[in-house]
């Protein structure tokens, strides 16, 4: 179970990257590529292995408004679901 202490961080062999002629990030792992949301990237390049989904929360809460930890945790499930992130 995920809960905000847990520590995320993207599985060995997916990487996000910006895609200039997209103009938007692409999430590439060797079976696919996802295009995620603004917010769900913002929340992915936080994913360092280092930081807790409590950490993640506290600095999206500096550059954006309204951020709520239930709202990170919800999409780092459906992240975790398409098994791009893996918790440590």
């Amino acid at each position: 179970m995920i809960t905000a202490g847990s520590v995320p961080q993207l599985r060995r062999g997916v990487r996000l990257s910006f895609d200039h002629v997209r103009e938007t990030h692409v999430l590439l792992f060797p079976e696919g590529v996802l295009v995620p949301n603004a917010t769900a990237a913002a929340v992915l390049g936080l994913c360092d292995g280092a930081r807790s989904v409590t950490d993640i929360t506290a600095v999206l809460e500096t550059r954006y408004s309204g951020v709520r930890e239930q709202d990170v945790l919800d999409v780092l499930a459906r992240l975790g679901e398409r098994r791009v992130v893996a918790w440590t």
